[in-house]
Order: structure tokens, then sequence, then C-alpha cells
């Protein structure tokens, strides 16, 4: 199993980079948002990756961070996303915003991306449910950010007995930059009108 390579970026060709590691050229598949983030060709560089071995092809996919290759791997163990799918999904969305589409259940995000439709986007949402929580963006000092604080205020009130039919349309409601108190509290006068 090859889980990182660190050498020289000898080619990029979106999305392929091809990295020099002691004289082995080594081709890697990488979603959009490494690409963009990859230094200059000549520079050193260091991926951690994913093998995929199949009956008609070996495969290697390249991420720059740990983040993005535990979203790809999570995406793949779902029936029906393949490696290319799954990449393209990583091109399309960060893990942050994959993360806050899966807690908010926006398929409409999703289906913004190559190869996504309806129901693979709602299937995808209902499969990564909880496995990318810990994915949400933060802010300076480790400080949620608005999409960390809706998260947390969504599981506050499916721990208080809410659906979720119910609880993400009135997260989806809140406005941006209120305290996960506040957040809490205004879903609940918002759920109580109803």
């Amino acid at each position: 199993m090859i889980g990182r390579l660190t050498g020289i970026l000898l080619e990029k060709q979106p999305p392929q980079v091809v990295v020099d590691v002691a004289g082995v050229g080594y081709e890697v598949d990488v979603p959009m948002s490494s690409f963009y983030n990859l230094p200059a060709t000549g520079e050193r560089v260091s991926l951690v990756t994913h093998f995929v071995v199949r009956e008609d092809a070996q495969q290697l996919f390249g991420f720059l961070t740990h983040k993005e290759r535990e979203a790809f791997r999570a995406l793949i163990r779902i029936s029906g996303v393949g490696p290319k799918l799954a990449l393209s999904v990583l091109s399309g969305l960060s893990v942050g915003d994959l993360a806050q589409c899966v807690v908010m259940q926006d398929a409409g995000r999703l289906t913004r991306v190559p190869g996504i439709g309806k129901k693979t986007a709602e299937r995808l949402l209902l499969e990564l449910k909880g496995k990318l929580a810990d994915a949400l963006p933060t802010g300076p000092g480790g400080a949620p950010t608005s999409a960390g604080v809706a998260a947390d205020a969504l599981n506050a009130l499916l721990a208080l007995g809410y659906s979720d039919k119910e609880a993400v349309p009135a997260i989806k409601q809140l406005p941006d930059g209120l305290s996960l108190e506040e957040s809490i509290r205004q879903a609940l006068k918002l759920l109580a009108k109803k």
C-alpha cells in the first residue's frame, strides 16, 4: 500500500500530476481542491495517497490533507460511488463544504457537482451523515464558524426530539454570526410558531 509520496513535482495536467520519488515518476490523480494548492513544477511536494487496484487498472489518488483523503475514502465506501465520482465531488466542494452539506442535508448544493443527480445527492447525504463532523470549518483559534455553530445547533434540536424535517428548515432560517446558545434559542422560537 502506498500511503504517502514525497518528491519533486514534475508535471501538472489537471486532474493528474507526476511526482518524482527517487527517480520513479508516480502518476497521481488529485482533486481540484488539492490541485490549485500544489507548488510549482520542479518544487518539492508531499501527498497523502489512496491506492486502488482493480482487475484492469492500478490508480493512485493524492491529497494535500488527511481530511481530503478521509472524505474520499468515506465517499468510495458508498455503493455506486467510484473513485472518479468521489474525485469529482472533492473537486466541486471542499471537505468543509461537503461536511456542511451533509449536516444541513443540502442536496441542491451537491447536485451542482457534475455527475451528481438528485437521487445520488440524497443517497450521499444519507450515507455520509455523522461521518464528516470533524471536517466542519473552524475559524481562528479553533472557534467554530457559522457552519459549525449551525451543525451544533441542529444536533441539539435533534437531541431534543425534533425530526430532521423540522430542525433543518429552522436552522436554515437563522442569520449568520449567532452564538450556539442564541442559535438554539431562535430555532426553538421558530419551531414553537409552527
